[in-house]
């Protein structure tokens, strides 16, 4: 009788069948870099790099000048003046923006919807705008403290946001285990959440330290003198001015500093999970006796960043349309120009960072961590600096690109991309590397790994980094009147060109459109923060 027969007949006899091994497939991860990538993350950080270069072979001009320049008083002061700035602002920044994502996301605060958008509303008014605002009604504000102030409200959003993020989805059982073990609310909060905090942190302090470096609008305003304020009055006395360029390469010192600190505060605490299920939804804490006073502080802190701005804006706009002061086509012309360079900046930006943040993410080394980096250095330059660079390689290597469109979203991805940057990386932080190895072990390459499983899970961190450089370059100016091809004009530099002369009521039209352009995006980045699960 055949042996399937047997096997029917007498059921035990399958276990004693031979069994035929089958082999085992094992996903292994790939440590070598896919060459592609790096190649793209090279070549941006290349161009990145160029900028430095030229803004440091116009220093190494001064000869024997340089240490004399180097070590005036004047350059004394002035670094005095940026390191202040930086040490008082980012600490306020921090503080402002992680209490705020903590009441509005951990705690039993009444209407956290509404104060969600409200605390994010600050970037929809540009930091010069506040200062005008502010100068117009307080005179008084001016100087270190003045700086401080406009700066602290004007910034502390960029904090806010991957904080109350990484709030919204940290997992209460954690936090839950860490008290079964003896640890109080106040150390299980210490050990716990902040350590998954920290890159949103560290990142969020990051970007107000480089915008504080390369501040000028509110600074000028504020008659407070720094690198940046000096450097534009050094390359306005003549076009390769030596001096300008030597406070420039200090400032990116300074800069290269602020990254090398960065890198050993942010930690290496990992913040991805696998299976949105198995986390718990965070308890609010219950504020109490607290719920006033907490409120109270949040009505203070959007009154001032938002509620004064806006008041002084609506104001001087009533009157320049009760005075027929606006005039609709040119203001039209701005708006349009603006959100031309914006989108294309936005986009050039998102796509030049992810192969620096991906290789960082996925083949953590020595290369990667270099790549990231050097994407920051530049963005410490003054855009008058990018600028100038940008022109003097046009002028000399690439002529067709001078007064062009390409060659201003260049800098604006100079100048902005670290913002998308923070946003790339903290999106792939939470993207768990597990499923990136089950889909390498279905057979998928890394590239449709990248199209079809990391994109969809980091695309709404990607669109925060979109926003964040669409809002920077419709409000940047210095570039911009550099850099603008002919008889093209944005919403920042007519602005700019009314208020430098003190015209309140002619700039406030395009001081308005700037905030109405900006709003919208604000609410989208409300929504990234309510999609973090």
């Amino acid at each position: 009788m055949p042996a399937s027969s047997d096997l029917r007949e007498s059921p035990a006899a399958a276990y004693d069948a031979p069994v035929t091994p089958r082999p085992v497939v094992r996903a292994r991860r790939s440590t070598r870099m896919p060459w592609l990538v790096v190649a793209a993350a090279v070549l941006v950080a290349a161009v990145m790099v160029l900028p430095v270069l030229v803004v440091s072979s116009q220093a190494l001009t001064a000869g024997d000048e340089l240490s004399r320049l180097l070590l005036r008083p004047r350059t004394a002061e002035l670094l005095g003046n940026t390191m202040l700035l930086v040490l008082l602002t980012v600490p306020i920044t921090v503080l402002l923006g992680c209490g705020a994502a903590w009441l509005v996301e951990r705690t039993t605060l009444p209407g956290a919807g509404a104060w969600r958008t409200l605390l994010l509303a600050p970037l929809a008014i540009p930091a010069f705008v506040s200062s005008y605002a502010w100068t117009s009604v307080l005179p008084a504000v001016q100087g270190l403290w003045g700086a401080v102030f406009i700066t602290a409200l004007a910034y502390y959003p960029f904090v806010f946001l991957p904080a109350a993020a990484l709030l919204r989805a940290l997992d209460q059982g954690h936090l839950d285990a860490a008290r079964s073990l003896g640890s109080s609310g106040l150390g299980a909060v210490l050990r716990v959440a902040m350590p998954q905090l920290r890159p949103a942190i560290t990142g969020g302090a990051l970007l107000v330290a480089l915008h504080l470096l390369a501040e000028f609008g509110v600074l000028q305003m504020m008659r407070f003198p720094t690198f940046t304020t000096a450097i534009l009055q050094q390359f306005a006395v003549g076009f390769s001015n030596a001096a300008g360029s030597l406070l420039a390469a200090v400032l990116v010192v300074l800069c290269v500093g602020l990254l090398a600190l960065e890198v050993p505060l942010r930690g290496r605490a990992r913040i991805a999970r696998m299976g949105a299920g198995a986390r718990q939804r965070p308890v609010a804490y219950r504020l109490g006796a607290w719920t006033i006073p907490a409120s109270a502080a949040l009505v203070a802190l959007v009154g001032l960043a938002l509620l004064v701005p806006l008041v002084l804006v609506l104001r001087w706009l009533v009157r320049a349309m009760t005075s027929g002061a606006v005039v609709v086509g040119p203001l039209l012309s701005a708006a349009g120009s603006t959100v031309g360079l914006a989108v294309l900046a936005g986009l050039a930006a998102s796509v030049a960072a992810l192969p620096a943040a991906w290789l960082l993410h996925r083949y953590p080394s020595r290369l990667a961590t270099t790549l990231e980096r050097v994407t920051y250095i530049a963005s410490a330059l003054p855009g008058v600096v990018i600028g100038l660079a940008l022109v003097t390689l046009a002028v000399q290597w690439a002529r067709p690109a001078y007064q062009t469109a390409a060659l201003a979203v260049l800098a604006y991805t100079v100048l902005f991309m670290p913002r998308a940057m923070v946003a790339w990386r903290s999106g792939l932080a939470a993207a768990p590397p597990e499923l990136l190895e089950a889909s390498r072990s279905l057979g998928l390459s890394g590239l449709s790994t990248l199209i079809r499983v990391v994109l969809p899970l980091v695309l709404p961190s990607a669109l925060t980094g979109f926003v964040l450089v669409f809002l920077a370059t419709s409000t940047e100016l210095t570039a911009t009147l550099l850099l603008a091809p002919t008889g093209t004009e944005t919403l920042a530099t007519a602005f700019w060109s009314a208020s430098d002369e003190l015209d309140y009521v002619a700039s406030a039209p395009y001081a308005a459109a700037m905030i109405a352009l900006s709003a919208p995006l604000t609410v989208l980045l409300r929504r990234q923060i309510l999609d973090q699960r």
